[in-house]
């Protein structure tokens, strides 16, 4: 038996069931997207860990330190090096070890602030950063848990020319860090051709 008086609306639905309904559902599409940034950024940042753990740790237990093995002549060589300072040889002494783990520290931090405000939309950037996270990670773990330094072990060069030795790791920072510039020199050239209409 219907109640007598005046029919009033759900709260939170407004006068119009339809309305209401489509608000009830933005908190929902909302929280998938962030749900989605979150799962693309930590499956990333701990494929990229994985990796890098684990071709090291394979390295460590086949390959002789400081002796290099051709894989493609004299063109790529497997040689398993410990390297105390950052990437491409830069070294600051005996506290190197101290300095890049801090520098590590707080990159992986100002990461995380730069993906907190990326939006989940733009997938590109949220992959850089995951990258590039993922990369200064797993070489930090190595700073911390091995005194002599980072594991590298890929060797590219033509005789003494020769590119300086790195890892997964490396290369997760490295194409991380030419797609996060991509980005955002795209998100440069839009903001200046709708200043310019």
């Amino acid at each position: 038996m219907p109640l007598d008086g005046p029919q009033f609306p759900e709260p939170g639905l407004g006068a119009h069931p339809e309305l209401g309904l489509a608000h009830a559902d933005r908190p929902r599409s909302s929280d998938a997207a962030a749900q989605q940034k979150g799962a693309l950024y930590a499956t990333v940042i701990g494929a990229v860990i994985v990796l890098d753990v684990i071709t090291k740790v394979i390295v460590q237990r086949t390959l002789p330190e400081y002796h290099p093995i051709p894989v493609l002549g004299d063109f790529f060589r497997l040689t398993y090096i410990f390297n105390p300072g950052a990437a491409f040889g830069l070294h600051l002494g005996q506290s190197s070890r101290f300095i890049f783990m801090a520098l590590a520290i707080v990159a992986v931090a100002v990461l995380y602030v730069f993906y907190r405000s990326t939006p989940a939309s733009d997938r590109v950037r949220l992959f850089a950063i995951a990258l590039v996270s993922g990369g200064a990670i797993g070489n930090l773990i190595d700073r911390v848990r091995e005194p002599r330094g980072v594991i590298d072990f890929l060797d590219f060069g033509i005789g003494a020319t020769r590119w300086p030795v790195f890892n997964v790791a490396d290369i997760a920072v490295t194409c991380g860090a030419v797609l996060l510039a991509i980005s955002l020199w795209r998100e440069d050239q839009r903001i200046r051709a709708d200043a310019a209409e």
